[in-house]
């Protein structure tokens, strides 16, 4: 299914700020997405210009978009017909444990874990190099924009 989809497909994030690439793998309500993180990025001349670090509010981001790009994945497998964008309504303990920097590969996992009325509680963790370098609880809502 996912296959056949492009992210632009599914939600209104565009560059510069698109912080997934591709989509890997979905089933059983997660998705697995990529993002390459370019070595020449704006951010990277003021945040640590000796040593560069990719800000954690958007490693945050990047799986903020994983999961609207879940929620989108499981409403267009159920026809579901509500109208919206997932937009962020909560965020719950957020925990730093690695950097990301140039010319890294990050890769997200979110995980819906219940849905509520119109609120979908999910659990998103992102990867560089193989081990986890953010974890996060978070909600999302549709908002018509």
């Amino acid at each position: 299914m996912i296959e056949d989809l492009k992210v632009t497909d599914l939600i209104p994030h565009r560059t510069p700020f698109l912080w997934v690439d591709s989509m890997i793998e979905y089933g059983r309500s997660t998705l697995t997405t990529e993002k390459h993180v370019p070595e020449d990025l704006d951010v990277f001349k003021g945040h640590y210009p000796n040593h560069p670090i990719l800000p954690g509010v958007l490693l945050c981001e990047a799986i903020f978009q994983t999961g609207a790009l879940l929620i989108a994945l499981l409403q267009k497998e159920s026809k579901d017909i509500n109208e919206g964008v997932p937009v962020l309504t909560r965020v719950q303990g957020i925990k730093f444990k690695r950097p990301v920097g140039p010319g890294d590969t990050i890769r997200m996992k979110v995980s819906l874990k219940e849905t509520l009325g119109g609120a979908w509680f999910l659990k998103g963790t992102l990867r560089v190099k193989e081990k986890v370098a953010v974890q996060v609880n978070f909600a999302c809502t549709l908002a018509t924009l």
